[in-house]
């Protein structure tokens, strides 16, 4: 029996030789982080395409938009206080990343009870957000703010708020299932053999989240 092993195929034949071999598809990352980041890849046109809609329609709308400081206030004693509730959002949000990523190095320091802990913090957080969000929703309701025009002005505010909101939210609220899975499956002791790679990948997903909240806080409540 020959010793040599049968040379890889050229062109595209090798092409669909190596992605049907069940290989890394890249050098020295993995199949579940390269798919994470595709995924992110394709989430982010999404998300572009709604933000440059948005940013479309503000610039073209005859009728003025809605003042954000006086749409998201909060009545609080007597006295207005503008995106109060905004920026309680925003700091909770941005604190879970910072839990996210000491999740992070706790796994790859094969700490799993810290990495799994932090973890279900991060998705408290996540639970907050989320809560704050439905409020901010419920009161936009109550003012009068529908998918198909607002007591506040320009009538397409409604519909491009909840639109990109509420799907910002969707993958939040997905997020947090994410986290809470992953976490109940590294206390139960499914990666001690393979190793805590899946908690850097949970949180290449949480961190695009968090990112993609930034753009909508300085396009929506800003601007």
């Amino acid at each position: 029996m020959s010793n040599i092993s049968e040379a890889p195929s050229e062109g595209m034949e090798g092409f669909v030789d190596d992605w049907a071999s069940d290989k890394d598809a890249f050098k020295g990352v993995s199949w579940g982080k390269a798919m994470m980041w595709i995924f992110l890849l394709s989430d982010t046109f999404i998300f572009s395409c709604f933000l440059i809609g948005y940013l479309a329609v503000r610039t073209t709308t005859v009728i003025p938009w809605p003042n954000a400081s006086e749409v998201f206030a909060l009545t609080i004693a007597g006295e207005h206080v503008p995106l109060l509730l905004i920026a309680i959002m925003t700091f909770v949000l941005i604190t879970s990343s910072g839990t996210m990523a000491m999740a992070v190095n706790c796994g790859y320091a094969r700490k799993p009870k810290a990495a799994a802990t932090l973890m279900i913090i991060t998705a408290l957080f996540g639970v907050t957000f989320v809560g704050m969000q439905v409020f901010e929703w419920s009161k936009l309701i109550e003012d009068g703010v529908r998918p198909w025009g607002n007591p506040f002005g320009a009538p397409q505010f409604g519909s491009i708020f909840f639109m990109v909101t509420g799907f910002h939210g969707f993958h939040v609220s997905i997020g947090v299932i994410y986290l809470i899975v992953v976490a109940l499956k590294i206390l139960r002791g499914d990666y001690e053999e393979r190793g805590y790679e899946i908690v850097e990948i949970t949180g290449l997903y949480w961190h695009f989240v968090d990112l993609v909240w930034v753009f909508i806080f300085a396009f929506f409540y800003l601007w």
